[in-house]
């Protein structure tokens, strides 16, 4: 009961930059289920937000993957954009083996390295599940930016390390986002699969997002 008095005072005093972070990245999520290209301009919102509320809680990886975010959420909307495939817009593919070996293999380089890094030049009090959770993101956010179903599995291992990362930093609406992006990860990938399955690929290709 303790716990929980505590979990709903840190909600209540959730930051309006974190309410405002947790908000734009849910519509970004669900855009990207919907593969809708206005995942990139909410998507921005979110990740320029938390660049600082994530440096503030000293979690430096997810920091440096939020800055990451930004730089790949200009060129996937640039890449879904202007990427054409005959009359579409670049369409939804799938990994081959090879490539999967290597999607594999960057994330694990990727995590022992920040791993190392965090324990040995910073202050962080979380640095291998800070590492962990920032591997999965790098992963996911290049293979969303090149369409490839397989960035579901990246996010949704991203979500589920989060939830209880963001609990122990005191952040709890944040938690409630992975929440709530693990949920719609799923349904992002049932809903890719079927795409990719059936041969659709229903790009936004008039939207533009002010």
């Amino acid at each position: 009961m303790e716990m929980w008095n505590a979990f709903l005072d840190q909600l209540l005093n959730t930051s309006a930059s974190e309410f405002i972070a947790v908000i734009a990245g849910i519509a970004s999520v669900w855009f990207s289920k919907q593969e809708k290209i206005l995942v990139y301009p909410f998507g921005i919102i979110n990740v320029t937000l938390f660049i600082f509320i994530t440096y503030q809680n000293r979690l430096y990886a997810e920091t440096g993957v939020n800055a990451y975010y930004l730089i790949m959420s200009i060129y996937g909307w640039y890449n879904w954009k202007h990427t054409k495939i005959g009359a579409n817009q670049i369409p939804i593919t799938s990994s081959t083996r090879n490539g999967n070996i290597f999607n594999v293999s960057v994330m694990l380089a990727a995590f022992f390295l920040l791993w190392i890094l965090l324990s040995q030049n910073t202050d962080s009090d979380v640095p291998m599940w800070d590492a962990l959770t920032t591997s999965f993101a790098i992963t996911a956010m290049y293979l969303m930016a090149q369409k490839k179903i397989e960035h579901w599995y990246f996010w949704i291992g991203t979500n589920i390390s989060s939830i209880p990362l963001y609990i122990y930093k005191g952040l709890p609406f944040t938690s409630f986002q992975f929440i709530v992006f693990g949920y719609i990860a799923v349904l992002g990938l049932l809903s890719w699969r079927r795409k990719l399955l059936m041969g659709e690929n229903d790009v936004d290709i008039d939207v533009r997002p002010t």
